[in-house]
This record gives structure tokens, sequence and C-alpha cells, in this order.
């Protein structure tokens, strides 16, 4: 049996950035439970968004310092797991979103969904996503010389 090995991100020579998916019972005061764990923690939320449901809410944050708020949220019995996403610069104008999704549409790749985040330390708007096919969607975004910013940049 032939076997090829799995493509991955950092095997196209791109080190993307980690997500925190947090699971939540759905009811008021959650959100602000978690800012408040952070809050005496050198830990940023960059960018975050909130899928609700009727009995549950998932948050998916991009922090500056995945590892320690792992850590923080297991001390403090919260369902969390992380998963890879693009951050890209949006380059200036008012068509910065569409040019990105044009550029990933022509290579077929999917956006499972998108947040804007303030996150770089140059202080550009960027787009957080997460996609189908992360290779497809780094060849195509570096080609059209989108900056794309990688976890030790945030």
């Amino acid at each position: 049996m032939n076997v090829e090995p799995l493509e991955t991100a950092e095997g196209a020579g791109f080190e993307g950035c980690r997500q925190l998916n947090v699971f939540l019972e759905n009811r008021v005061g959650q959100l602000l439970r978690i800012t408040r764990l952070f809050e005496r923690q050198p830990i940023r939320i960059l960018g975050l968004s909130v899928e609700g449901k009727v009995d549950c809410a998932l948050l998916r944050m991009l922090v500056n310092d995945p590892d320690a708020a792992v850590e923080l949220c297991g001390r403090a019995n919260l369902a969390v797991s992380q998963s890879e996403i693009l951050v890209v610069e949006l380059p200036p104008g008012k068509r910065g979103i569409m040019t990105i999704c044009a550029a990933l549409i022509s290579s077929e790749v999917n956006i499972n969904y998108a947040y804007t985040v303030w996150a770089t330390e140059r202080n550009k708007p960027c787009l957080a996503i997460q996609v189908d096919s992360l290779i497809s969607a780094v060849r195509v975004l570096h080609d059209r010389q989108f900056c794309l910013v990688a976890q030790h940049e945030l």
C-alpha cells in the first residue's frame, strides 16, 4: 500500500497562527468570564468570534500566547482545543476583504469562517481565516503578494 505523507502549512514553509476554540454554556456572562480569566495575565485577545446555539457556544480566539492561554483555560476547567488559521493583512483601500476572497476563489479554496483582527506588530487590520486547504491558500496568497502573519508576529 502506497501512502503519501500529509501536507501541512508548516511543510509549505509557512508558520500559521494557532486559534483557541473554547466551548461554553450559552448563558449570560460567559464571555465576561473568559476576559476576566486573562485580565491578570500578559495574554492579549487579538480577535474573537462567538457562535451561539441554544445550549452551547463556541468562542474562537486569536491570542498572542496560545500556550499560556490553553494552560489557563485548562486550570479553569474550560474545554479548549486549538486549530490552525491564516492571518492575512488587509491591503490598503476599501476592497481588502474582497481581494483576499477573490484570490482564494481563484484557487478553489473555500473559506469556512473568518473574522477581523488587529493583530500585527505593525498595527495593521487583518483577516483571520480558516480554509479547507491551508497549502493552497498559502500558495495563492503568497503568489498574489498578500502579507501573511505568523504566530510570533502577533
